[in-house]
């Protein structure tokens, strides 16, 4: 069988894991199939009734009262939640990731970069979430300063455009989340999907788009080009990548109400 279809990890004749906490995960063994149906994913997980509930001080032990102020949905293997997390450590980076086996890398990567660098990576946490159904149970109104949206499954199909992270019902509960002024990102190498995130997001009472002079002013945009895995792989294939960052806006200015 082809490297697609192996198999999770397996503990080792010890019966203990490939990858120990505080080891650098190998990408190899956490491969994972590319795109989840969000709509029906219905594996057992446990996720808390509300924000309150959740394991703060356990996902960022290092951190007094940590708030989440950053998330990366459909986190991937990391690479983007790790790099926000060294430019802006001063606030809490949630990743989120509805593939088990990619989430539980995640972990393990933070926990190593945590061990090979004491201090650093403390803000940088991981959650096996489906970010459709589960936002209101880890996040408050306006608790964001930025969330991020980086190489999302295009569902291609016309009938599967339901699917899509970037909706006009989730926008709502985007802009819910986010601080009046907060940002909200995405990127793509899909043209056409670029195209959907640009007119849902513009269309949307409480969004507006930064021009380009102010989003190329933003390091998190370029964080957001380079660093994520797929990023990477599309540059390498000499691909383009198309990105927009939308800015919340007041309430005073949302010309209907969104909640």
């Amino acid at each position: 069988m082809g490297k697609r279809g192996r198999n999770p990890p397996e503990p080792d004749a010890s019966g203990e894991a490939i990858t120990k906490d505080g080891e650098m995960p190998q990408k190899r063994f956490y491969r994972s199939r590319a795109h989840v149906n969000p709509l029906s994913h219905n594996s057992a997980y446990r996720y808390p009734r509300c924000p309150e509930e959740a394991p703060w001080a356990q996902l960022y032990p290092g951190v007094d009262n940590p708030v989440v102020r950053v998330v990366d949905i459909g986190c991937g293997f990391g690479g983007l939640t790790v790099a926000l997390a060294k430019l802006l450590p001063d606030k809490c980076v949630l990743a989120m990731e509805i593939r088990d086996k990619v989430a539980e890398f995640v972990r393990l990567r933070i926990e190593a970069l945590r061990r090979e660098h004491p201090g650093a990576y403390a803000n940088a946490a991981v959650l096996r979430a489906n970010a459709m159904v589960n936002l209101p149970n880890y996040l408050a109104r306006g608790q964001l300063d930025k969330a991020f949206f980086a190489f999302p499954d295009p569902h291609f199909k016309a009938k599967n455009h339901r699917r899509r992270i970037v909706s006009d019902a989730l926008l709502s509960e985007y802009a819910f989340f986010l601080r009046p002024g907060g940002l909200l990102y995405t990127i793509t190498d899909v043209e056409a999907l670029h195209a959907w995130h640009v007119a849902r997001c513009g269309a949307h009472a409480a969004f507006e788009a930064l021009s380009a002079e102010e989003a190329e002013a933003d390091s998190c945009v370029a964080a957001m080009r380079e660093e994520t895995e797929e990023g990477k792989k599309v540059a390498r294939a000499g691909g383009a990548k198309y990105w927009a960052v939308f800015r919340r806006k007041e309430d005073a200015d949302v010309s209907y109400s969104i909640f």
